[in-house]
């Protein structure tokens, strides 16, 4: 299961996923002037492809690396739009071997774009491939088997391929090489949020007052996709609980009842949180135990609660484990240990 998958099932119920998925999408901005925050990516992006349009001819090859959530589908969507072209969607878990890839890249069209998620787990044979085909527009495609096989040599139209990564250090160098522009994505602040609240707000139709969507904006982990996600969960407090209009009672009600509180914590993260405060002194401890204590795999605990509980200095990682901060206790109301103990600041 990937990260992305993980984060949707902290939030909504099983069985949910692909009325939320078709939700999120209708949310998406279609063009690079409808898209919020990343405002020097954006810059950026938009001059590879008003220069590469302005030439007739392909841009170059996108890399988009940053926390899930921020947008880097979006923008790929995007970039095809910009450049009327199509886009051809897969991911590196669905391209097991060097064929599958050749497939898809012998049918590309002249301009098209080629998006490939999770670009980070394509297989090795696969990269290898990839390599050729984004700098020479070859591809080899061996036929047969044994001393009879023959490699034959397809030449292949410009295209564009936009690859996403959440973890951009386990891209090979031939690979990332490959790639003309490079642009990572950064969190989202509170006004940023904000701005995305109101605009998802009127395309759901959703009368969101000004204090509704800064509360929102607060507890959505600097992320636009759990900032939506939570907007439709108030929205639904608001149409069953409320009087349908989605104001600052009716913010506070609905995450309440989702369990997010005032900093975005959930259940998982305050779940952690307390096990290493309470359970283990504050730590250090290490991450399998650590998994155990609160019911899950060492995966989901290292790949979806850690990332946000460190950036918000609520914990740490040393060589020996993990260790809380003073901010921790002190979000959850604990009495901080002695001094002595293995605390940080």
């Amino acid at each position: 299961m990937s990260e992305e998958e993980f984060a949707t099932e902290r939030i909504v119920a099983p069985g949910a996923e692909d009325a939320e998925r078709a939700a999120e999408v209708a949310l998406r901005p279609r063009r690079l002037g409808e898209f919020i925050g990343q405002r020097v990516v954006r810059d950026q992006l938009e001059l590879v492809l008003h220069a590469a349009i302005g030439r007739g001819r392909a841009p170059d090859h996108v890399l988009l690396s940053g926390p899930p959530g921020l947008g880097k589908t979006t923008l790929a969507m995007i970039i095809a739009a910009e450049l009327g072209a199509s886009v051809r969607v897969t991911s590196g878990p669905a391209i097991q071997h060097a064929g599958d890839l050749a497939a898809v890249l012998s049918s590309l069209e002249e301009g098209e774009v080629l998006f490939l998620d999770e670009i980070h787990r394509l297989a090795r044979p696969a990269e290898e491939l990839l390599y050729v085909a984004m700098e020479d527009f070859r591809v080899d495609v061996v036929v047969g088997k044994g001393p009879g096989a023959n490699a034959i040599g397809l030449t292949l139209p410009p295209f564009t391929v936009v690859g996403a990564t959440t973890r951009a250090g386990l891209l090979p160098a031939p690979l990332r090489d490959r790639f003309g522009f490079t642009a990572h994505l950064d969190f989202y602040d509170a006004d940023e949020l904000r701005q995305v609240l109101v605009r998802s707000a009127g395309l759901l139709g959703v009368e969101l007052a000004e204090d509704a969507a800064v509360e929102i904006a607060g507890r959505s982990r600097g992320t636009p996709r759990i900032a939506n996600r939570l907007l439709r969960r108030v929205r639904d407090w608001a149409q069953v609980r409320g009087d349908g209009r989605a104001d600052l009672i009716a913010a506070r009600s609905a995450l309440e009842v989702y369990e997010v509180d005032e900093l975005g914590l959930d259940r998982l993260d305050r779940a952690v949180l307390s096990a290493l405060c309470e359970r283990f002194g504050g730590g250090p401890v290490g991450l399998s135990t650590l998994a155990v204590a609160v019911g899950e795999e060492p995966e989901t605990v290292e790949t979806v609660a850690e990332p946000f509980l460190v950036r918000e200095g609520l914990m740490g990682r040393t060589p020996r484990g993990r260790v809380a901060t003073a901010r921790a206790y002190d979000h959850l109301g604990l009495r901080r240990p002695d001094a002595g103990a293995t605390l940080f600041d």
